[in-house]
């Protein structure tokens, strides 16, 4: 038999839910069923049958509850320590989608509350988080698709661990880089004038010897 671990307000909270349903819905719906048989043919009696299966329904939900408290496994958070992630535990994340700070508890299915920050042991995010540690990064799918957290923190107390408010935005896209054309390298200006030299001195030379000769 699988044990299923609740902390003390979470059984405590079956337990009211239980002694609702045997000591206030149970002789409700039996007096409804006693009031509608009254009233005459079963068989067309739409009020009778609404409260038979009123009925079935209310036994189904006091099996279910008196299950899970004989498999509860009551474990006291106050006396839980330590940096990993366990049941119990209150666990700041950083959503690296977004970059916000996300504050989750981790309890029994009973004292499941998404707006609260309780999140059942058997969800999604707490099954990828127990036993991580701090600085860890872990990938939660869920039917929307995949997000990405890192822990921050992770505390047994009654409120989230405390950590620095600010928190790291995530990191724009890069940007692409733009390849400019360098323009085709120029020839030496040393080269050019050189070459210029030696083109005035092949003049200077012919004219001499051309002077020359008329001489």
């Amino acid at each position: 038999m699988d044990r299923i671990p609740m902390t003390p307000e979470g059984h405590a909270s079956l337990e009211e839910e239980l002694h609702r349903l045997k000591s206030v819905k149970r002789p409700e719906i039996i007096k409804a069923i006693e009031e509608a048989r009254a009233h005459g043919d079963l068989s067309e009696n739409a009020e009778y049958h609404a409260a038979k299966e009123a009925q079935g329904l209310n036994e189904r939900n006091i099996a279910k509850l008196e299950d899970k408290l004989s498999r509860a496994d009551i474990i006291d958070i106050d006396k839980l320590s330590g940096d990993k992630v366990a049941f119990g535990a209150w666990v700041c994340l950083l959503d690296q989608n977004d970059g916000t700070r996300r504050d989750f508890k981790i309890v029994d299915e009973a004292e499941a509350d998404a707006r609260q920050g309780r999140v059942s042991i058997n969800s999604p995010i707490a099954r990828s988080l127990i036993r991580r540690g701090v600085g860890d990064s872990v990938e939660v799918v869920t039917p929307g698709g995949s997000r990405f957290y890192e822990i921050l923190a992770v505390g047994y107390g009654a409120s989230p661990p405390e950590v620095s408010d600010i928190v790291r935005k995530p990191k724009p896209p890069a940007k692409k880089e733009t390849q400019i054309k360098k323009p085709a390298p120029k020839k030496p200006a040393a080269k050019k004038s050189a070459a210029k030299k030696t083109v005035v001195k092949k003049k200077a030379v012919v004219k001499k010897k051309t002077v020359a000769k008329k001489k």
